[in-house]
């Protein structure tokens, strides 16, 4: 095992990790109509259910997209409509007056659910499994799955601050509407690398 890439990858984590996607925008969202500590349920079930996505596309799951390519194709599938689906949610957010009575924030099973319908999630993982553990065996994989939880979970958390942060600006009912809509067309626009747009 050779844990002379473990800086690297670390820095790949934070980077992919830190950077707009689905995850962020949803976190930020979530921040910003639910508060922090209602979110952390989200945020935990992002890096633990992508961890097990690492884990088990690392195991060999991968393999089942070559040797059956048309379940790729229905992943893809799968993925957008869950995203449509998901930035309607956040569009047709309650106004903050009424987010407690009514609103849900993401569960922890649903946000780790979320990372297997996830492309940003996908293209990370792949890319971390193909650059920095290729070969090395189970041990590498494990951590390098260990590693990018690590760094991921503070990543998502300054997101999750950042719309508590914005929720201030957002009393206004109509500055909230216009914030989650602006949030759910950026939920759908980071549908395009996955829809095979981007070349």
């Amino acid at each position: 095992m050779n844990l002379d890439v473990i800086p690297a990858l670390a820095l790949f984590a934070f980077v992919s990790s830190a950077t707009p996607g689905p995850n962020n925008l949803m976190l930020m969202a979530s921040g910003a109509n639910y508060g922090f500590l209602r979110t952390i349920p989200h945020m935990l079930g992002i890096s633990g259910g992508f961890m097990v996505l690492m884990l088990l596309t690392g195991m060999g799951l991968v393999q089942i997209f070559d040797l059956y390519p048309v379940s790729y194709t229905l992943l893809k599938i799968a993925s957008v409509a869950y995203m449509v689906y998901l930035a309607w949610k956040i569009a047709n957010a309650a106004p903050i007056e009424k987010r407690s009575a009514e609103g849900r924030p993401m569960t922890f099973l649903q946000a780790a659910a979320f990372q297997w319908v996830n492309p940003k999630a996908w293209a990370m993982a792949l890319t971390a499994i193909t650059v920095y553990v290729a070969d090395q065996g189970a041990l590498m994989l494990l951590a390098a799955a260990l590693c990018f939880s690590t760094v991921n979970l503070p990543s998502v958390g300054v997101w999750t601050i950042l719309g508590q942060q914005m929720a201030r600006f957002l009393t206004n009912p109509g500055r909230l509407r216009a914030f989650n809509w602006t949030m759910a067309a950026l939920l759908i626009a980071s549908l395009y690398p996955v829809l095979g747009l981007g070349g």
